[in-house]
């Protein structure tokens, strides 16, 4: 009898763990409105039944006050709640921060108790008069980047000060209590310098990990931008630069599991290849990648710019493939790694996943072939979320341009072009004779690429688009 009691307890708190990964969290940017053609993303693409929650990024601060980036983000703030109407369950949160923001601000908030009230009653003015239903800390780093040391406590402190304040202000409006959470780093030195994590994740309703960015653009290998696991041979630092390893990091420091949010990346880090017949993992390389055609960053492409490169690879140990073109190589997440990941943070008993970002993947289903938001709604599938009806098909003629090229080098140069690319800046150019093409230079490599049927090739939008 006591056996089976015991036996009975175990399999309830194995049922707990793994009935627990309940959250898809999904960031969106405010910049993403900026983008050219297809790759141009505004709240109302959003999915309101996609994701669980959805996270507005990013908001700033002033005078130790929150406040808007954007010019016009109190009108995306109201496009991205309205969704609540089409899904009443979703929760919308508002992040501040962010890599660019830096520290000081952070460090100045926090420096004294007064500091940090202020921000904390402009906090809730702001989350109540816009619409959303949290707040996410995207300090980045408290204790790094030329802040402090003591700004390990004071962050502690603004979360404390922060859980206060939105239990007492749900206690005396009767309304739903604001949620707060924070982004965090995978790496240990960040960790250890910026997060009393036992501390913190008592205050905090959940924890996004942001496991990707283990290797970039700096480095002077190929490696993998958010590999599950080490690669056979690893040790010491190296074996830490992994999915497995930040999870247990922030494990062993006292994270509950149901309140650690597993992050997945829906881009990859690419890099210029110092030969292209090395083109490994671990291989040497002169730089970062070329940007691509829609997202324009050295260094990173879009799920939905490396879906259609044709030589993939996967590294096995490390549930994650890569591809490669020509001088060109990129690390990135498919529906494949998503499936893997979800399978371990379940096996974790993690409390879900979180996206970064909504606006990277194939939002409007044209580009890879694989329906609208091919990973996240791997994501929803694999979290066993309830089914919700698709979103419906984008009308068609679209008002913004279809799908990118493929991404085919050409075979061998053609004729008169074999110096296209040099002295010219990476990026895609008019091809003169074939407007149905054009040509794109990458570390001085020329690719000639196809717009899809139908679609031509136009300088202005530096993208392929209606006629």
């Amino acid at each position: 009898m006591v056996q089976s009691l015991a036996w009975a307890g175990v399999m309830t708190l194995l049922m707990v763990q793994w009935g627990s990964a309940e959250k898809l969290v999904c960031y969106l940017t405010n910049w993403s409105q900026y983008r050219t053609g297809a790759a141009q993303f505004f709240p109302r693409d959003v999915d309101p039944n996609l994701c669980t929650h959805v996270i507005f990024a990013f908001a700033g601060m002033n005078n130790h006050e929150l406040s808007t980036v954007e010019h016009n983000d109190k009108l995306l703030y109201q496009e991205l709640n309205s969704l609540k109407t089409k899904n009443p369950k979703l929760k919308t949160l508002l992040a501040v921060g962010g890599w660019t923001f830096g520290t000081q601000k952070f460090t100045d908030m926090v420096a004294t108790a007064s500091n940090r009230q202020i921000f904390v009653k402009s906090a809730l003015s702001f989350l109540r008069t816009n619409g959303f239903d949290g707040l996410d800390l995207d300090w980045e780093f408290p204790g790094s980047r030329e802040s402090p040391a003591v700004d390990k406590e004071r962050f502690t402190a603004l979360i404390q000060d922060l859980a206060k304040a939105f239990q007492e202000e749900a206690q005396s409006s009767g309304k739903e209590r604001l949620l707060l959470t924070a982004a965090v780093p995978n790496d240990r030195g960040q960790v250890d310098a910026g997060y009393e994590v036992d501390k913190i994740a008592l205050s905090l309703d959940f924890i996004n990990l942001m496991a990707y960015d283990f290797y970039s653009s700096w480095e002077k290998t190929t490696g993998h931008n958010s590999p599950l696991y080490k690669r056979q041979g690893e040790s010491g630092a190296a074996a830490e630069r992994n999915v497995d390893a930040a999870v247990r990091l922030w494990l062993q420091k006292g994270t509950p599991a149901s309140k650690l949010i597993l992050g997945m990346p829906t881009y990859g880090r690419s890099f210029t290849l110092a030969s292209s017949s090395d083109n490994g993992i671990g291989a040497p390389v002169t730089g970062p990648g070329a940007p691509g055609p829609y997202t324009k960053d050295n260094g990173i492409l879009a799920y939905f710019e490396a879906c259609s490169w044709k030589e993939v690879r996967r590294l096995e140990d490390q549930k994650v493939p890569y591809a490669f073109q020509g001088n060109q190589w990129v690390g990135f997440d498919d529906v494949e790694s998503f499936r893997a990941k979800v399978a371990y943070l379940k096996q974790k008993g993690l409390g879900g996943a979180m996206v970064w970002v909504l606006d990277l993947d194939d939002f409007r289903g044209s580009f890879c072939n694989q329906g609208q938001y091919p990973l996240i709604r791997t994501l929803r599938q694999e979290l066993s979320l309830p089914s919700v009806p698709g979103p419906p098909p984008v009308p068609g003629p679209p008002p913004m341009p279809g799908p990118p090229p493929s991404s085919e080098p050409e075979q061998g140069p053609s004729p008169g072009l074999d110096n296209f690319c040099q002295g010219k800046a990476d990026g895609v150019y008019p091809n003169p004779g074939d407007e149905s093409s054009f040509y794109n230079c990458g570390g001085g490599r020329l690719f000639l690429q196809s717009c899809p049927s139908g679609l031509v090739f136009r300088a202005s939008c530096k993208c392929c688009t209606w006629g």
